[in-house]
Order: structure tokens, then C-alpha cells, then sequence
């Protein structure tokens, strides 16, 4: 048996790169991106903050890093979506990569801001989109074409949206008294809030159907770019 003095004296796992970057990410899935700080890494291997420069130059290099982990997430499940196996199957194809990638960042809530808040996009990102557009290529897709759809995709291409706002209480229905006090004032929007609204406490807005939204949206996206497949 193993005494709690010799478990002690086994030397620990020597740091890396990658097992700071994979415990950053790790620490931000359970308490939030926030409380990836360098002495909250450090917390998390029982080491002075100072034994991470070694590593990582500072928290912004380690946001950098998180990004390049979650994109590896990213590039595995979406190269378990097999190819096309014909030109026109290029948005069905599409569609199941960009949901795969969609399912690693509802693993991970809090990655879409910190992609949003990096100044240089990263090689593994660029990686991806590159991918799309060999989908595109493949699919008939003009340049002029795909830079369009690109615009037109954005950040939904990757598996994640911006929504418009989100109320103050994301964990319930909207307050319908507060709407029927703006009804003159908001009459379209209070009338569609008032039919449409249901309780949905994991998603953004805490009453709409996020997965639903962004799969009605994405559809109408690629719903659209293939009509324009071969107009020139």
C-alpha cells in the first residue's frame, strides 16, 4: 500500500505548454473564463505563478491558447463528418461540420467571447474557414460567391451567433408585465414576445430556443447560397 508520505514524494508531471493551456480551459468549463488568471493556474498545479512564464508569456497568451485548444475540438469533430461524396452535397455536408463545431462550444459557454476579443484570428481558426471554403469550391462556389457567403455566414459558420440583447434575467420567461406597460409604445414587438415566448433557462436569452434559433437561421443561410450555386 501506498503511504501518503511516498505519494507526496512522487515528482510531479513536469509542466507544459499544453497541459497549462488544456487546465486553463478546464478551469474556465468549471468556474468561468474570468477565473483563468496566472495565479489561478498556478492554484490549479500547486506552483508559483512564476513557474508558468516558462510556458505561457502572460493571460493573454493564454486566452491565445485556449482558442488553439477548442479549436482542436473543433477540427476532430468536424473531420469525423465524412466529405462529399458529389458537388450538390456540399451544404449537407456544411451543415453537419458547423453543428459538430456548434456542440464544442456548447461545451465550452464561455469560448465564443473570448474568440470574439482576439485582435489577430489564430492559424487554427484560419484553418477552418479554409475548410469551408474547399466545401464551397468543391460545391460550385465562385470566389466572388464564397467571399459573399462568408460575409453572410460569419461567426455562425464556426457554430456560434451574436444575439441581438440579452435581458437582465436570462433564466426565465420575460417579464410580460413590464412589455404590456411598452405595448403602445412597442406594439409588434410585445405582440410577438407575448405569443412566442416559453421558458428555456440554458439558452442565451433564457426564453428562446437557441439551438432551434441557430439551426433556423443557418438553414435559411445555406438555403439561400445554394440557390445562388452557378449564377456566376
Amino acid at each position: 500500500m501506498t503511504t501518503e508520505t511516498e505519494q507526496e514524494s512522487k515528482p510531479r508531471a513536469p509542466l507544459t505548454r499544453d497541459r497549462v493551456l488544456r487546465a486553463a480551459t478546464a478551469l474556465a468549463d468549471r468556474q468561468g473564463i474570468d477565473a483563468v488568471t496566472m495565479r489561478g493556474l498556478a492554484d490549479e498545479f500547486g506552483v508559483e505563478a512564476m513557474s508558468l512564464y516558462h510556458h505561457v508569456a502572460n493571460k493573454e497568451d493564454v486566452l491565445n491558447g485556449v482558442v488553439d485548444v477548442v479549436m482542436g475540438e473543433i477540427h476532430a469533430a468536424v473531420g469525423a463528418v465524412a466529405p462529399p461524396e458529389e458537388p450538390a452535397a456540399w451544404k449537407t455536408v456544411l451543415r453537419a461540420r458547423i453543428l459538430a463545431a456548434r456542440e464544442v462550444f456548447l461545451r465550452h459557454p464561455w469560448a465564443p467571447a473570448v474568440f470574439q476579443t482576439r485582435t489577430e484570428t489564430p492559424l487554427s481558426v484560419l484553418d477552418y474557414y479554409d475548410s469551408v471554403l474547399a466545401l464551397m469550391d468543391a460545391g460550385g462556389f465562385t470566389h466572388q460567391q464564397a467571399h459573399h457567403a462568408m460575409h453572410a455566414l460569419g461567426s455562425r459558420a464556426l457554430g456560434f451567433n451574436q444575439e441581438l440583447f440579452t435581458p437582465p434575467d436570462p433564466g426565465g420567461s420575460p417579464d410580460t408585465s413590464a412589455l404590456q406597460a411598452l405595448a403602445e409604445r412597442l406594439p409588434h414587438l410585445t405582440a410577438m414576445l407575448s405569443d412566442v415566448a416559453h421558458d428555456d433557462p440554458d439558452s442565451t436569452l433564457g426564453w428562446c430556443d437557441d439551438q432551434a434559433e441557430f439551426e433556423f437561421g443557418l438553414d435559411l443561410l445555406l438555403d439561400g447560397l445554394d440557390r445562388l450555386v452557378g449564377r456566376g
